[in-house]
């Protein structure tokens, strides 16, 4: 017999109309151990692998063949250069260029570029040119100590605070350039004459120049030496072993640039005037990145700087004479020009073997958000977790309306018979 349910009481849902179940909870996709990972780490590693020193030894080839045709050439067209007094002060010239290349080439091989170095060297050649007379060593000792007390102080600036390099040296320069402003010019005093010691000082600036090519060589020097340089995160901290390589580095460059400073004065023939000495910083650097040292730190030559040394002073002559500011400044930017050539070089054809392959890991642009469409790219991931794939729809469940209009038509007739 049919029981007709109560008044407020509806028929069960039919099990085929019955509500699905929520679908369960999606799940996520492990993290990418990729950017995030080198972005949460305090102290990210540097490349790995060994750089490629083939090309810095095609180019240094190129320097040597440059540097033999241009002594050819100067030797015809002015062969008093290559003669008694003309040898000896081509000799200390290049001396000089070569130690500010070195102070360059020192702070940029640790990725902290030491733009105050021109202006040292003029306060150097200042300072020797008015106690000259009390001898070398008295004259050149404060000098050089200050120089390192100062390049120690403007390192811990630079990783203490963790900032570019070239910006805090270029706070320093400004520091210096306000004390050298404020002395008068100065006639050289004493009677140090560094050309009667031109082929020592020029054997010795060769030796140290070739064995710190050689050392910065050797694969875990030169990547101890260049930790400071960036590879993700440039605000990102570098660690306790870059910081002191750094501030290290940036005061051998400072007192590398107050020793050149000695030997400019020492060979001036007139008066030492007080200047920017914005002129020696782009010759410096100049040298330094022509003869193979990288913008970006850490990748340099061996015999590179010295070579560039060479040929520098031969394109300058004797422009190591006060009036020849002018020359300096054409000379250091067409060094600077071309060195920013060779830094493209060198980045691009002296990468790891083992880093060339992980420079693109994918084909994706990442930062073209069309070209994501339909591209699984491992390496971003959206902020919302991932959608489930939902089931195929259920029947549409009967309104109450037409439940209770379908109860009416399956109820007994009047007079019919039961069901």
């Amino acid at each position: 017999m049919y029981e007709q349910p109560a008044y407020g009481q509806y028929p069960a849902e039919p099990e085929e109309t019955a509500r699905p179940q929520a679908p369960a909870e999606p799940v996520r996709r492990p993290a990418s151990t990729g950017v995030s990972a080198a972005v949460a780490q305090s102290e990210p590693e540097p490349e790995p692998g060994r750089d490629r020193l083939l090309v810095h030894l095609g180019w240094e080839a190129l320097l040597l063949v440059a540097v033999v045709l241009l002594a050819v050439y100067l030797h015809r067209d002015r062969p008093e250069l290559f003669r008694g007094a003309g040898l000896d002060t081509l000799l200390v010239a290049v001396v000089a260029i070569g130690l500010l290349g070195l102070a360059a080439g020192l702070s940029l091989r640790t990725a902290a570029p030491n733009l105050a170095i021109g202006p040292v060297t003029v306060a150097s050649a200042l300072h020797f040119a008015e106690q000259g007379d009390q001898g070398v060593v008295a004259a050149t000792a404060p000098v050089l100590v200050a120089a390192a007390v100062g390049g120690l102080l403007l390192g811990l600036v630079v990783v203490v605070l963790h900032v570019p390099g070239w910006a805090a040296g270029l706070a320093a320069a400004g520091a210096v350039v306000v004390l050298v402003q404020q002395r008068p010019a100065a006639v050289v005093a004493g009677g140090f004459e560094p050309t009667e010691k031109a082929l020592p000082l020029f054997a010795g600036f060769a030796a140290v120049a070739l064995l710190g090519g050689l050392f910065g060589a050797v694969g875990a020097l030169r990547r101890v030496l260049g930790r400071y340089r960036p590879v993700g995160d440039p605000a990102l901290r570098r660690g306790v072993a870059a910081a002191v390589l750094t501030v290290l580095a940036l005061s051998a460059s400072t007192v590398l640039a107050a020793a050149a400073g000695t030997l400019i004065a020492a060979t001036a023939t007139t008066t030492v005037a007080p200047s920017p000495g914005f002129d020696w910083t782009i010759l410096g650097f100049g040298v330094a990145m022509l003869g193979g040292a990288s913008a970006f730190g850490r990748r340099g030559g061996i015999a590179g700087t010295f070579l560039a040394a060479v040929l520098v002073t031969l394109v300058l002559g004797l422009a190591l004479l006060p009036d020849a500011s002018a020359g300096r400044y054409a000379v250091g930017a067409a060094a600077l020009g071309l060195g920013l050539i060779v830094t493209r070089l060198v980045e691009w054809r002296g990468r790891p073997r083992s880093a060339v392959a992980a420079v693109r890991p994918t084909t994706v642009d990442e930062t073209d958000w069309g070209s994501l469409r339909g591209t699984t790219n491992p390496s971003w991931h959206p902020l919302l977790p991932e959608r489930a794939v939902e089931s195929e729809p259920a029947p549409r469940e009967a309104t109450r309306w037409e439940q209770e209009q379908n109860w009416w038509e399956q109820a007994p007739r009047w007079g019919g018979p039961s069901r």
